[in-house]
């Protein structure tokens, strides 16, 4: 299990000032997140580049908003730049593989966060939640805070992101232990809170009697709790979220949602510039593997409080 502290935060991250005393610029970094709307990509954002210019580099973050051919543009002007590394999380697992190979031949490391890509050996490391093992533990939560008899539905992420698949899958190897919890619906609502109240209506419209409402990440959820507000049968169907972010926390703490799987976004950020870093100075990353995978937390009304800024859970 991976221990979150505020230092792995630096300091709330962007809202730190970069030290006087910090090391000279060593060449610039790269950073390309999804959406920094959503506070989960802003954060690896911000941690990435507070961690890039506490080692001495400049740093600058992009977004391609889950578009390739953004993704492939901001590839472009990161090797027209001659950045030293490239940290991404990239847009799609199949179609993020071109622009990653193109900065590989441009001989600029490349090192992902968040998010996978179909094909190993191109980057230098591969930094992701352990998305399965997040899911397993949510939905254990879930089921002891619905119970283990009724219908329920579930909010799907964006299909290109493997880890959307890999939550639901998680999902199911815990529901399926329980024969009377049936699944009557599912949509897809692309981790986007709008959708997620959308796709929430039609679902409660087709499944008035569901019970529960699980969700592949907190922002579907928080619109699927807007939703069922406005029904009028928040108190009757329970929700739950995942990667931690500071709505979604608030909800748990408010008593609207009944968890959120906290990601260690803060944690891998950090540790990808830092292998970046020793791979620009050693040629290695002090890794021996390709894909780490970073255990998640379980947020809940018990444990809420201790959450002392965006994705940390203090232990």
């Amino acid at each position: 299990m991976i221990k979150m502290t505020r230092r792995m935060l630096l300091a709330a991250a962007a809202a730190a000032p970069l030290m006087a005393g910090a090391a000279q610029a060593e060449g610039l970094m790269t950073i390309i997140v999804n959406d920094p709307a959503n506070p989960y990509w802003f954060t690896e954002g911000e941690v990435a580049k507070a961690t890039a210019e506490e080692l001495g580099y400049t740093a600058n973050v992009a977004a391609h908003k889950g578009d390739t051919n953004t993704e492939s543009t901001l590839i472009d002007t990161a090797i027209t730049n001659q950045s030293v590394a490239i940290i991404l999380d990239p847009a799609n697992a199949d179609g993020s593989v071109g622009a990653v190979k193109k900065a590989v031949d441009a001989g600029i490391p490349v090192f992902l966060v968040n998010a996978e890509i179909n094909q190993e050996g191109l980057a230098k490391a591969q930094l992701v939640s352990n998305n399965a093992q997040g899911a397993a533990v949510g939905a254990m939560a879930w089921v002891e805070a619905v119970g283990d008899t009724g219908q329920y539905v579930e909010l799907f992420g964006n299909p290109s992101d493997n880890n959307a698949q890999t939550r639901s899958n998680g999902f199911e190897t815990v529901l399926t232990q329980y024969p009377d919890l049936e699944k009557v619906g599912q949509e897809v609502a692309n981790w986007d809170r709008t959708q997620g109240y959308q796709k929430t209506q039609s679902l409660l419209q087709a499944n008035p009697d569901v019970i529960g409402v699980i969700s592949g990440n907190d922002e579907m959820a928080l619109g699927a709790i807007a939703a069922l507000k406005e029904a009028g049968k928040l108190e009757q169907v329970k929700v739950g979220g995942f990667d931690g972010s500071p709505d979604a926390v608030d909800a748990v703490k408010a008593g609207e949602m009944q968890y959120t799987v906290l990601q260690p976004v803060a944690v891998f950020s950090e540790e990808a510039v830092r292998q970046a870093d020793n791979f620009i100075k050693n040629g290695e990353t002090g890794v021996d593997t390709e894909k780490q995978l970073f255990d998640c937390l379980l947020i809940t009304a018990d444990n809420a409080d201790q959450y002392s800024a965006p994705f940390v859970l203090d232990q």
